[in-house]
């Protein structure tokens, strides 16, 4: 037997991993090749996380099967977090899930509400998962061009013309990844009404949500009534620099997030007891060390702006999240995404992520992950100068 499963066929081949395979093949020839192409942080956990987790693990009773709601303690600590950061009220036994990070939470509940036949609305370009999350679960989407928030809700009217049968749900994320645009609360309150002008239920990916370089960033649950129709995705990822744990949890809508908690009862039995102890001591614990990674995070974007500009590729510099979303030079332009980001590993030893990984509309950009110190991005942007200079283009003065 020789066919491809249906499932399978629905997938087209992950563009990143061409340029895993690229990567991987250079440093094995002993090339030190600067990888900004991935979202990992390189930053440490904090140790009393780090502390809590190893206090916790040596105790004989947590070892068995966990709670896949998630512990008690955590989904407190979820909920209290919500009170502080946004003033928003949430039951923590019905409005609160903990997920194997936000992933794994968005992937089941797409598949706990979806079916062969829906049309899902997500934003292109968006984060791989968000399309095929739906696609996966036999769903069908319909990309919108999304290149900033507003472009993106005007958008949805014109989409829902095209739509047959209607859309049942939308997607939003905020601080995007891959565009690290931002949304104010005007936005949430005018989705909310949308959304339930057309019967739509929202499903908000908020993994970014701390790190930010100008205003903090809101939640859509803040919006009044907004729990009627959303739930919100966020992780322990980015903010603490956990992503290796896949700890994070799902807030609002009570019917969602059951659909949710009775999917994930019958596929796992919840992260490891000491790992949700310990992400309680994050979320309860100083908050000073969420302030120095942001802070982390903004020293190396002023960097990567300003040395890859003078280096003849522009970057704009982005407001939130961990990335930058350049648009390819224009002596570089005609390659496309996938093209420009293969040669400038191959001939600047530089990973970027080809925009044409994240939907048909980012095929002329490239993501940056800002996940290497600062003088590692400035030897990325030496090595980027050479490459460009191959192309005619001379330094450029950043803007001011």
């Amino acid at each position: 037997m020789t066919m491809e499963f249906h499932k399978i066929r629905r997938l087209p081949p992950y563009v990143f991993e061409q340029v895993n395979r690229k990567l991987a093949a250079l440093r094995s020839e002993g090339a030190d090749v600067i990888n900004l192409s991935m979202g990992n942080p390189d930053l440490p956990t904090p140790q009393h996380i780090v502390d809590k987790l190893v206090e916790t693990a040596r105790q004989p009773n947590v070892h068995g099967y966990s709670a896949s709601r998630g512990i008690r303690g955590l989904r407190r600590a979820v909920r209290d977090y919500y009170q502080r950061r946004w003033d928003v009220a949430l039951d923590m036994d019905s409005e609160v899930i903990v997920t194997l990070g936000s992933k794994e939470g968005f992937a089941n509940l797409a598949q706990a509400i979806s079916a062969p036949g829906d049309i899902i609305l997500a934003p292109d370009p968006s984060y791989p998962l968000h399309h095929f999350g739906f696609i996966i679960a036999g769903a069908s989407i319909k990309a919108v061009p999304a290149d900033t928030p507003e472009i993106y809700l005007s958008n949805l009217s014109k989409a829902l013309k095209y739509c047959n049968p209607a859309p049942t749900a939308m997607v939003l994320c905020y601080p995007s990844n891959p565009t690290a645009q931002v949304c104010d609360l005007d936005f949430y309150k005018e989705a909310v009404a949308f959304a339930k002008k057309n019967d739509l239920m929202i499903l908000s990916d908020l993994a970014y949500n701390e790190i930010y370089f100008e205003e903090p960033t809101p939640s859509i649950l803040q919006v009044d009534g907004a729990k009627d129709i959303a739930v919100e995705f966020t992780t322990m990822s980015k903010t603490y620099s956990m992503a290796g744990w896949r700890i994070g949890f799902v807030a609002g809508n009570q019917r969602l997030i059951a659909s949710l908690a009775r999917v994930k009862s019958y596929l796992d039995y919840g992260a490891y007891t000491p790992i949700q102890v310990a992400a309680v001591a994050a979320l309860d614990g100083p908050q000073d060390c969420v302030d120095e990674v942001r802070e982390v995070y903004r020293g190396r974007r002023d960097v990567l702006v300003e040395s890859f500009t003078r280096a003849g590729f522009p970057v704009p510099s982005p407001k939130a999240s961990m990335f930058a979303w350049a648009p390819i030079p224009e002596a570089c332009r005609d390659m496309g995404s996938l093209e420009f980001s293969l040669q400038l590993i191959e001939k600047a030893h530089v990973a970027v992520s080809p925009g044409g990984a994240f939907g048909e509309y980012g095929d002329g950009f490239v993501r940056i992950a800002l996940v290497e110190n600062e003088q590692r991005i400035r030897q990325a942007a030496r090595n980027i100068r050479r490459f460009m200079q191959s192309y005619g283009v001379g330094e450029i003065e950043p803007a001011t």
